[in-house]
């Protein structure tokens, strides 16, 4: 394993390798990822389903997953995080916010995701995931440029200037072509709700089916200008 040399700038590392993985394949730069930064590389998961998690555990078997139970996933959010605990050769982890649902209701009143999406988000999921990335250094997601506008520069190696950390999305340059193709071809677990409409899941009271002719993203806190939970930017 080659350990990332103390004296390297993180953020500089990251700008390089972007640049020199850009057209890399996905195991190509989950393996650059496992070899540099070892037990301290993780993949953050939604759990829509486990492609990247999929990928990480053949380059890194034994990974960590990060998953953030919001206290608002569907069921079959929770049985998808399951599942891929009890099959894949993977460690998932589980993060919760500081305050159970009920408690954020005390506080705030109840359907906060209603009145103040965003401080909904921030207080159950940016929050809990800046606390349980403070071990690892870098970190992989399953961005896709072709999902939304939002995420059409996404970099295969990046710098995350919020948490201090590299941030690898290894699928950056797929399709949703490519990750059908490479979900019947390893028969990797996918969430049953991406069978019933649903082109991205997140938490129930915030996310609908998408209709014709929108983007994977348009079922994300539909009628509202928000498009995304802040994890990402």
């Amino acid at each position: 394993m080659t350990a990332l040399p103390e004296t390297d700038d993180p953020r500089a590392l990251a700008e390089r390798m972007g640049r020199e993985l850009e057209e890399a394949t996905a195991p190509e730069i989950l393996t650059w990822a496992a070899d540099t930064f070892g037990k301290r590389f993780c993949v953050t998961s939604s759990m829509e389903d486990a492609v990247v998690a999929h990928l990480a555990s053949r380059a890194m078997p034994g990974v960590d997953v990060v998953f953030l139970d919001t206290g608002y996933h569907f069921p079959e959010t929770i049985g998808t995080r399951d599942a891929v605990d009890a099959v894949m050769d993977v460690r998932v982890i589980t993060l919760t916010p500081r305050q159970s649902v009920a408690e954020q209701d005390a506080e705030y009143g109840p359907e906060l995701h209603d009145r103040d999406p965003d401080l909904c988000c921030a207080l159950r999921k940016v929050k809990p995931l800046e606390e349980g990335l403070t071990r690892y250094a870098a970190y992989a997601t399953g961005l896709r440029r072709d999902e939304s506008p939002t995420r059409a520069n996404t970099p295969v190696v990046g710098w995350d200037e919020r948490r201090g950390k590299v941030k690898v999305s290894p699928i950056a340059r797929w399709t949703q072509d490519d990750v059908d193709a490479y979900v019947a071809e390893h028969g990797v677990l996918t969430n049953p709700l991406l069978d019933d409409g649903y082109a991205s899941v997140g938490c129930a009271p915030c996310t609908r089916r998408v209709l014709a002719g929108e983007d994977a993203r348009a079922g994300r806190w539909a009628g509202r200008a928000k498009t995304e939970c802040g994890l990402h930017g």
